[in-house]
């Protein structure tokens, strides 16, 4: 069994290189220049060389805020793309791994989010990943969509070097604590994608939408004292609230995802958030942040 995974230098693909080659899975990440997402010639292209088993796509537009001024490019890279390469696939007859993204909803339930709530975007981004669900399912192949949330990991842009890179120079920091949600590592992302890369078979026709994020929640606040928990400087953390700290997209209140599903149709739990987060700070701290 070949994977392909378009999006090689992203923090999903690299986790995804990581750990195929940990366990000897036969894993081929492409990217940028020779296969753009939204490039379909590039992409298939991709396809007819490397004759994969199953396709991922970790290629994504995440840059939440620039993409308010940026629609075109978000638009491109995370629905019009991902539609192309999902019709590629399904017209090889090859199974479709596809992640979206918690901003799909408006945040406003007072639960965690299921698969079947409805969805209501807030932001450009959170629009595109939403266009991009869609396009998947109207390529008509058998795919996943995995919808995750608060991603991080010992490597690329995230809140987890962010917090340490700056909790490293100052000695307070202010935090949202107001909004609640899912931290999941990259690392455990890539761990469920293998496995449910390993039974396609198992997976129904047409496109399922399951929820994968690490067990647990928390706020934007508490995540940055688990991280300064396990670093080797301990600055204070204020808790703000979002309207302190305003950014020109809107932030889900409730990023909170139900995994329900992924458990009991698939057999996978990701681990709780601490643990990951609890590891990924003490890679990053011997590895000198």
């Amino acid at each position: 069994m070949t994977i392909l995974v378009i999006g090689r230098s992203g923090q999903v693909g690299t986790a995804l290189l990581e750990r195929a080659a940990e366990t000897g899975v036969d894993l081929v990440a492409v990217g940028r220049p020779e296969a753009d997402i939204t490039a379909p010639a590039a992409l298939a292209d991709a396809i007819a060389r490397t004759r994969p088993s199953v396709i991922v796509n970790a290629a994504a537009y995440t840059a939440v805020d620039a993409a308010e001024t940026d629609e075109a490019a978000a638009r491109a890279m995370n629905a019009d793309g991902p539609g192309t390469l999902a019709a590629l696939a399904a017209r090889e007859g090859i199974p479709f791994i596809h992640i979206s993204t918690d901003y799909v909803f408006d945040g406003t339930l007072d639960r965690p989010y299921r698969e079947t709530d409805p969805i209501a975007p807030q932001s450009v981004y959170g629009r595109t990943k939403a266009d991009g669900e869609a396009a998947v399912a109207v390529a008509g192949g058998k795919a996943l969509v995995l919808r995750t949330s608060w991603v991080y990991a010992p490597f690329g842009k995230n809140f987890v070097r962010t917090m340490l890179r700056v909790g490293a120079e100052r000695d307070h920091l202010r935090v949202v604590a107001d909004q609640h949600g899912c931290p999941t590592s990259a690392l455990d992302i890539a761990d469920a994608i293998l496995a449910l890369a390993a039974h396609p078979e198992r997976w129904p026709e047409g496109t399922d939408i399951v929820h994968l994020a690490g067990s647990g929640e928390t706020t934007w606040h508490g995540f940055a004292e688990a991280i300064f928990a396990d670093a080797p400087f301990h600055p204070t953390v204020e808790a703000i609230t979002t309207a302190d700290y305003p950014t020109p997209a809107a932030r889900p209140a409730n990023s909170r995802l139900d995994c329900t599903k992924l458990r009991t149709a698939y057999g996978i739990t990701l681990p709780e958030w601490r643990d990951s987060t609890r590891a990924t700070v003490r890679r990053l701290v011997e590895e000198g942040l």
